[in-house]
């Protein structure tokens, strides 16, 4: 039975939402000191709501992803469209959330956990460097959950909440590695904090494209 494009919609609201109330209020509560245990948390919280529907939806949470998605003919443009306004959506409300959560002396310190440049980070290093990550997650989620012959059904959302992991690890301290423009996007609206703004759409957008032209031209096999 197909699923209806509004339960799409909605799961995708929903795991955007964990995301940013999870790894955005991470970095609040831990005053952006405990790179791993930052990084953990965007990566579980990704992990957990792509397996948990990604059989809905297709687990993106990300426009990034979606836009490889795209790029790749794996979803069409009404359905991309419909999935840009649930991830910003869900990214908002969620920092709107934890404006209720954290005073307002805890949450402004960090601009609500917008990802932000690192000390003499420059904006074209930043833009490689949310291009590259970004590379790696959308390859991945090709690999685990978009080619019928991956490994989604045995590995679930482990493998893409491990790479958003790692990501962080390597690229936290000099960007906040965001691969996802729905993660700045909700913080900076609801925080008013936009300094290079650019880097958190261009960087990732580009990883994107080249990484699901790249699966869908070169890895995935095409139907005889």
């Amino acid at each position: 039975m197909a699923i209806a494009a509004w339960r799409k919609g909605v799961a995708e609201f929903v795991g955007a939402f964990t995301l940013i109330f999870i790894g955005a209020g991470a970095i609040i509560s831990t005053g952006g000191t405990d790179l791993l245990l930052i990084a953990l948390a965007h990566g579980l919280a990704i992990g957990v709501m792509a397996s948990a529907f990604a059989h809905i939806s297709g687990g993106h949470f990300n426009p990034a992803v979606t836009l490889g998605a795209l790029v790749g003919r794996q979803i069409s443009l009404r359905l991309a469209l419909l999935y840009w306004a649930s991830q910003l959506l869900g990214a908002t409300v969620a920092a709107v959330a934890l404006l209720g959560v954290f005073p307002a002396q805890e949450w402004q310190t960090y601009h609500l956990g917008t990802p932000a440049l690192g000390p003499a980070v420059g904006w074209g290093t930043a833009i490689l460097v949310e291009a590259i990550l970004t590379f790696f997650l959308v390859s991945v989620v090709y690999g685990t959950g978009i080619d019928p012959k991956g490994s989604f059904n045995a590995v679930g959302g482990l493998a893409i909440g491990l790479t958003i992991a790692l990501d962080i690890m390597m690229g936290g301290p000099l960007t906040g590695a965001a691969m996802n423009p729905a993660r700045w996007f909700g913080p900076a609206i609801v925080a008013q904090f936009f300094d290079n703004w650019y880097v958190y759409w261009i960087g990732p957008f580009i990883g994107a494209i080249v990484a699901g032209l790249l699966y869908a031209n070169v890895f995935l096999e095409k139907p005889r």
